[in-house]
C-alpha cells in the first residue's frame, strides 16, 4: 500500500511538473495600444507567433484620449497594468517622470546599444531628468505640408509662394479663397502648433527650458501667436478644430486648401478621411524652412508589469526589426523610427494617393533635420493653457503679450500645485 502511494505521489508530482511547464511556457501578454497604431501591433502578433509560438498576445485599444487616461490612472495606483504599453509623444515627458515605468537603459534591457539606430531626436523625448530611458520609439511624424495642388493651380499659387515664408504663406491664403472659397488652414492654431516647434536647438524644449522653467511668453511665442491672428485676420482659417466632423468633411468637399501636421497625415487622408481626395493632395517641406516633429509613438514596460522578459523581447520586434518597421509602414504609413527602415527602397516609391510623389523622400530629409528638443512632464498642462489664451487672442482680440504672460503664469500655478 505504501509503495503504491509513493508511485501515485510520483505520478501526481509528474503531472503536475508537466501542466506546470505548459502554463510557464504559454505566456500571455498584454499590449495596450490606441487607434492607430494599435493595427501596427495586430499586424506583428502572427508574425511574432511564427518565432514565438508559446507568447500568446492580448491586445487592448482604447481611443486616444481614453487610453492615455487609463494608462494614467493605472500607473497611479499600480492595478489593470499591461505589460507592454504604448505611448503617443505628447505624454511621453508625464509618463516618463511618472516613476512607473521601467528603466530601459538598465539591465536586464540595456537598451543605451540601440541608441544610435533610432532617429536621433527620438530617445531624447522617453529621457526623464534623472537620465533614466522610459521607452523605445516606434513611429515619428516628420511635418510636412499636404496642400491641394488642384486648388492652388486655380488659384495661381506655386508650392513655393506656400512655404517661402509664413508671410507668403498667409498671402497665398488670401488668394485661394479668394479664387476658389477654400480656406488656406482648418485653424490659425495650426500655424502656431508648427511655429513653436520650429527652429529650436538639441536640448531646448517646447514650453519649458532645460531648468523646468516656463518659455510660453519668448518671441516664438509671441511670432507664432501674431502668425495665427494674422491668418484669422485675413479670413484664411475655417476655425474648424482638428479630427472633427466637419474637418474631414473640409477635407471631402474641397474646403480646406492645406494642413500642416505629422506625415502620417497623408495615410489618414487616403484611408478614411478624405479617400475620394485621391491625386489632388501634394507634400511639400513647411514654410520658411522650418522642420519639427509632430507626433510619434513610444513603447514601455510598466515596473510593476507581471511579464517583462517577454514584454521586452516583444517591444524589440516592433522596434529594431526593419521587416516589421516596414510592414507597419505600409499598412499604416507611419513612418518608420528606425533608421534602417528608413533606407529602405520603399522610400523611394511614389505614393498614389499624392499623384505619384516620391514624398517620403521629403520626409526623410525632413527627419534627418528635426532637432533632438527636450520635453517636460507639463507639457500637455501647457499646451492646454496655451491653446485657450490663443482663443482669447483670435476670437477676444486679447493682446498677445498680455494672453502669453498669463499663460504663463497659470502653467507656473499648475505646476506648483502637482
Amino acid at each position: 500500500m505504501r509503495v503504491m502511494i509513493q508511485r501515485r505521489a510520483i505520478a501526481v508530482a509528474v503531472v503536475a511538473g508537466l501542466f506546470g511547464a505548459s502554463a510557464s511556457a504559454a505566456t500571455t501578454i498584454t499590449v495596450a495600444a490606441f487607434p492607430a497604431l494599435d493595427a501596427a501591433v495586430k499586424a506583428a502578433i502572427p508574425l511574432y507567433k511564427k518565432t514565438h509560438p508559446d507568447v500568446e498576445i492580448k491586445l487592448v485599444s482604447l481611443a486616444y484620449g481614453d487610453h492615455h487616461v487609463a494608462m494614467t490612472t493605472s500607473l497611479a495606483t499600480g492595478a489593470n497594468l499591461p505589460d507592454v504599453m504604448a505611448i503617443e509623444v505628447g505624454f511621453i515627458g508625464k509618463f516618463s517622470e511618472s516613476g512607473g515605468l521601467e528603466d530601459l537603459n538598465k539591465p536586464p534591457y540595456n537598451a543605451g546599444q540601440y541608441k544610435d539606430k533610432f532617429a536621433r531626436f527620438t530617445e531624447p523625448q522617453a529621457t526623464s531628468a534623472s537620465g533614466g530611458l522610459a521607452a523605445i520609439p516606434t513611429d515619428i511624424g516628420p511635418g510636412t505640408l499636404l496642400y491641394r495642388k488642384d486648388l492652388m493651380d486655380k488659384a495661381g499659387i506655386t508650392e513655393a509662394d506656400l512655404t517661402k515664408s509664413w508671410e507668403s504663406y498667409i498671402e497665398s491664403g488670401k488668394k485661394l479663397k479668394a479664387a476658389t472659397g477654400a480656406y488656406l488652414v482648418a485653424s490659425a492654431a495650426d500655424i502656431k502648433d508648427i511655429y513653436i516647434r520650429s527652429g529650436l536647438k538639441d536640448g531646448e524644449g517646447i514650453y519649458f527650458d532645460k531648468a523646468g522653467k516656463s518659455v510660453v511668453d519668448s518671441p516664438r511665442f509671441v511670432k507664432a501667436f501674431e502668425l495665427a491672428k494674422a491668418a484669422h485676420v485675413a479670413g484664411v482659417d475655417g476655425k474648424i478644430g482638428a479630427w472633427t466632423n466637419e474637418w474631414s468633411e473640409g477635407f471631402k468637399r474641397g474646403q480646406i486648401g492645406t494642413q500642416m501636421m505629422g506625415a502620417w497625415l497623408a495615410g489618414h487622408l487616403s484611408t478614411w478621411l478624405a479617400p475620394n481626395t485621391k491625386g489632388a493632395w501634394r507634400a511639400a517641406q513647411l514654410p520658411n524652412g522650418a522642420f519639427a516633429s509632430w507626433g510619434g509613438s513610444f513603447y514601455a514596460i510598466p515596473s510593476k508589469a507581471a511579464h517583462k522578459p517577454e514584454a521586452w523581447e516583444f517591444i524589440k520586434f516592433l522596434t529594431l526589426d526593419k521587416n516589421m518597421q516596414i510592414e507597419a509602414f505600409r499598412k499604416l504609413d507611419a513612418f518608420p523610427a528606425l533608421i534602417e527602415a528608413q533606407n529602405d527602397p520603399f522610400i523611394d516609391q511614389p505614393i498614389d494617393f499624392l499623384g505619384g510623389q516620391k514624398a517620403r523622400q521629403l520626409w526623410k530629409v525632413a527627419a534627418e533635420k528635426i532637432p533632438a528638443i527636450d520635453v517636460d512632464k507639463y507639457d500637455s498642462i501647457a499646451q492646454e493653457i496655451v491653446n485657450a489664451e490663443l482663443e482669447k487672442v483670435l476670437e477676444q482680440n486679447k493682446d498677445i503679450p498680455k494672453a502669453l504672460a498669463d499663460a504663463k503664469a497659470l502653467i507656473e500655478r499648475r505646476a506648483r500645485r502637482r
